[in-house]
C-alpha cells in the first residue's frame, strides 16, 4: 500500500520535534523505525551472519534486500558488500520529504525482480502482500525477518527451501516499550520493574536455502557464531540501547514464551 504523502510528512515532523527533547540520538531508531531505523532490532552480529552466509555463495556475493526503505540495515551491509542493492516500492519516500535516493536503491515492486542473485534479503513484508514466488524465482538463498503477529506470508517452507537455521532478536516495538517506560513516563521504578519481566521479542530471523547450498550456509554460519564473543564488543553504538533495555546478547527472558536466548542461533 502507498504511503499517504500527508501521513508521511505529518510523521515526519513529529520526528523532528521529538529529536529536540530525545534522551539520546539512538531512541529515535526505535521511536521512528521508519525514518531513523529499521522494523526490528539488530547488531553488528547479525550483519556478519549474513555477509559470511553470502560469502559462502560466492567471493563477490549478488545481494539484494527487498523493501529497505532508506536503507538503513543495507547501508552497513554495504560496508562488507560494496555492490549490494536494494528495491524500494514506493518512491514517495523519498521525493516528499526531498531525501535524495541512493543509487543503489530501486525503485520496483518485488514481483517484478528480474535479475537472479546469490541472496535476498526480506526485512520486511507489509500484511497482504506475498511475493514469496518471485523471490523464489530469483535466488538459491534467503533471509528474512518476521516480525511475530505483524509480518504474514513471510516464511518460504514449500517454496523449494529449507529452513537452515534461526534465531530470536526484539522487534522494534518491543525495544520502543522499554525505552518509553524508562525515559519518557514517570511511572515508579517498582513499576518498570515489574513490566519489564513481561518483555517479549518478537521478531524470528529464518536462513533458508535449496538443498545443494545447505552445506555451505551451514558451514558459514557455524564459523561465524564461534567468533562471537570475540567480536561482541565490537557491535555498532546504538546496541548500548538494547543492553540498557534488556536485550543483550545471549540474554534469557524472563518472559516464558520466549524460552531460547536472544540471538543464540537455532539449527533446523
Amino acid at each position: 500500500m502507498p504511503f499517504n504523502l500527508k501521513d508521511l510528512r505529518k510523521a515526519f515532523e513529529e520526528l523532528v520535534r521529538f529529536e529536540k527533547n530525545a534522551q539520546s540520538p539512538d531512541h529515535l531508531r526505535y521511536i521512528f523505525p521508519f525514518f531513523r531505523g529499521s522494523y526490528f532490532a539488530y547488531r553488528k552480529i547479525d550483519i556478519l551472519r549474513i555477509v559470511a552466509v553470502a560469502k559462502a555463495i560466492s567471493s563477490n556475493p549478488r545481494y539484494l534486500d527487498v523493501g529497505c526503505g532508506y536503507g538503513d540495515f543495507l547501508k552497513r551491509i554495504r560496508k562488507f558488500i560494496p555492490c549490494a542493492e536494494g528495491i524500494e516500492k514506493d518512491y514517495a519516500i523519498f521525493y516528499s520529504l526531498d531525501i535524495l535516493k541512493p543509487d543503489y536503491i530501486s525503485i520496483l515492486d518485488a514481483h517484478w525482480i528480474e535479475k537472479k542473485f546469490d541472496i535476498i534479503f526480506v526485512g520486511w513484508m507489509e500484511p497482504g502482500q506475498d511475493f514469496r514466488d518471485a523471490i523464489a524465482r530469483s535466488t538459491d538463498v534467503v533471509i528474512t525477518t518476521l516480525d511475530q503477529g505483524i509480518s504474514l506470508a513471510a516464511e518460504f517452507d514449500g517454496h523449494g527451501y529449507q529452513k537452515v537455521a534461526w534465531w530470536r532478536t526484539p522487534s522494534w516495538e518491543d525495544v520502543n516499550t522499554e525505552i518509553m517506560n524508562r525515559y519518557y513516563t514517570k511511572m515508579p521504578a517498582s513499576m518498570q520493574i515489574e513490566l519489564a519481566k513481561m518483555r517479549g521479542a518478537h521478531n524470528l530471523w529464518y536462513v533458508y536455502a535449496r538443498p545443494q547450498k545447505i552445506q555451505n550456509v551451514m558451514v558459514a554460519l557455524e564459523r561465524q557464531v564461534e567468533k562471537e564473543l570475540l567480536l561482541y564488543d565490537q557491535g555498532y553504538d546504538f546496541e548500548s540501547i538494547l543492553d540498557e533495555c534488556g536485550y543483550g546478547y545471549l540474554e534469557k527472558l524472563e518472559n516464558p514464551a520466549m524460552l531460547e536466548p536472544l540471538w543464540k542461533v537455532q539449527w533446523n
